[in-house]
């Protein structure tokens, strides 16, 4: 699989963004299933699946950083030296609720990844994130850790979370932002709270409109997750 980077490739039309910290994940089969997403005749069931599948090749994508180190193994035939991670776990921080849809498929790659939650709601006026809910594991300084969102639109949860992580002690350069679909104002809200967070998308997509949804978009992803409206 290989990511583009709008900075570089054709993605004239959006605001340039830090060099490398803006990975869109060009696949041809995340961008089927992204078609599929965005239809409004998908329901919720085949919706959910293809959010975690979605959310399977981002973390693949997302962990390429993560160090090895050498072991000795016995095969079946023989002895020989492969390699196993080293180095710090990993914590997937879904932000709630419709977050929640993509700790699934990251789990089956990570299955010893430790998961915290955070509750944020956008206030309908003003359109700003307001905090209800934080839990992170206790030693989240010490992990990589991928926050995960479907949709990146105005930026202001997904900056809200970054924050929150980097009180309790993570490092930026430790924080990834995996989201499925992005408008170009909140990559923009992202890098201006903190140019070092690196960010995963499916695609960028046209702008927002006047009640900050996504166009063309999915609609929204929390309600077509779960079903409700």
């Amino acid at each position: 699989m290989t990511g583009k980077n709008p900075t570089t490739d054709s993605y004239s039309t959006h605001p340039t963004y830090p060099e490398g910290m803006v990975t869109v994940i060009d696949h041809p089969l995340v961008q089927h299933k992204l078609t599929l997403l965005r239809n409004q005749e998908t329901g919720s069931k085949k919706f959910r699946e293809l959010v975690k599948e979605l959310a399977i090749f981002e973390g693949y994508e997302a962990t390429r950083h993560l160090q090895l180190e050498p072991i000795t193994v016995q095969t079946p035939i023989c002895e020989t030296v492969a390699h196993t991670l080293k180095g710090r776990k990993v914590a997937i921080v879904p932000i709630l609720r419709a977050g929640l849809g993509m700790v699934e498929g990251i789990l089956e790659l990570i299955p010893a990844a430790r998961v915290g939650h955070v509750g944020l709601y956008r206030d309908p006026a003003t359109h700003h994130p307001v905090e209800y809910y934080c839990k992170l594991p206790e030693d989240i300084d010490a992990r990589e850790v991928l926050i995960v969102d479907p949709m990146l639109a105005t930026g202001g949860s997904a900056s809200a979370a970054i924050e929150f992580l980097k009180a309790e002690g993570v490092a930026s350069e430790r924080i990834r932002l995996l989201v499925i679909l992005a408008a170009p104002e909140g990559i923009q809200a992202v890098v201006e709270t903190d140019p070092k967070v690196h960010i995963y998308t499916c695609a960028i997509d046209e702008r927002l409109n006047e009640h900050a949804y996504i166009i063309p978009g999915l609609g929204d992803a929390g309600d077509r997750i779960f079903g409700t409206k």
